[in-house]
């Protein structure tokens, strides 16, 4: 790994994620540990120090242990490891552009398409971020992220997931976009176009007032309508944009409530420098039980631990 490569992501975080920078930092001190952990099979440490270190700080760590064993960190993890926490683990080392390029290329592969995952990662993330995504994917896969999502994908569907990759924010006019909507679906075959350009092309403050005015001009809540007008796919991605754009940190809990361990740790690993404490309080406000809570009730050992040094505390 370039050691220079990550420092192209924005690491300027807010203060919303539960994984902060570790103030008495020494990685070579860390690098250290990790070799004798690594011989012992010492997951506790392994743990202790991997999950309370910003991911920058991992990298430095990464670097640090590949200069004094001439080893690499990822290999070593993958010998003393196995399941659940080697993957976890192994996800916290990749940088954010790498781990974020390494979800959407696992949605692709093998049968079948995860088209919920490519959504989740398309519609909460800027434009920005994505074509430093895409750049990311070309380096890492050697292959074009735009093409290998058309080939994944069909027809309206197809359309929407190429215009989310390449998402802008074009000005508009509030009320000529909410007559585009209403009139899309007011034909006998609803209009995917407009839905489209208008959702991939405002800022989200925008969209919410669009969308906010569709809903009373039509007595009914945009998910309603996309419900009777829309199919398949193209539904399920309208509705997913829609919920991205009106409260993210909802939909990400909602995610987090189907308790599959894929999609647990993906939205985990990726917003736990970002807005995980968001998420938090949107899944407490959902289930009435704290993400720390659920997360006891679902693992154990020192995977379980792994989680909870994630989520951070109880809420």
């Amino acid at each position: 790994m370039d050691p220079d490569y990550f420092k192209s992501y924005d690491m300027c975080w807010g203060t919303l994620g539960t994984v902060r920078p570790f103030s008495n930092f020494h990685p070579d001190r860390d690098a250290m540990e990790i070799q004798a952990a690594l011989e012992k099979k010492d997951a506790v440490t392994l743990v202790r120090i991997l999950t309370n270190r910003s991911n920058a700080q991992r990298q430095l760590i990464a670097k640090t242990f590949e200069e004094i064993t001439q080893r690499d960190l990822a290999a070593g993890l993958k010998k003393a490891l196995s399941g659940e926490l080697e993957a976890l683990l192994l996800e916290l080392l990749m940088p954010p552009l790498e781990y974020e390029a390494h979800r959407l290329q696992q949605a692709m592969a093998g049968l079948g398409t995860d088209e919920e995952t490519l959504l989740e990662i398309l519609c909460t993330q800027s434009g920005k971020q994505l074509q430093e995504i895409s750049a990311s994917y070309r380096h890492f896969y050697k292959k074009d992220l735009e093409k290998e999502l058309k080939g994944e994908t069909s027809g309206d569907f197809a359309k929407l997931i190429v215009a989310l990759l390449n998402k802008e924010n074009v000005a508009g006019d509030v009320q000529r976009d909410i007559k585009s909507l209403s009139a899309s679906l007011n034909g006998k075959k609803a209009e995917a176009g407009p839905w489209i350009e208008i959702l991939t092309s405002r800022d989200s403050d925008h969209l919410n007032k669009v969308l906010f005015g569709l809903e009373m001009e039509s007595g009914q809540m945009v998910d309603q309508a996309l419900e009777k007008k829309f199919t398949g796919d193209f539904q399920l991605g309208l509705k997913v944009l829609v919920q991205c754009i009106q409260n993210p940190d909802v939909y990400l809990a909602k995610r987090l409530m189907t308790k599959k361990t894929p999609i647990v740790q993906g939205i985990m690993v990726s917003h736990s420098e970002d807005d995980l404490l968001c998420i938090r309080a949107a899944y407490l406000k959902l289930t009435g039980m704290s993400l720390y809570s659920a997360l006891q009730k679902q693992y154990k050992g020192d995977h379980l631990q792994a989680m909870l040094a994630i989520c951070r505390s109880e809420d």
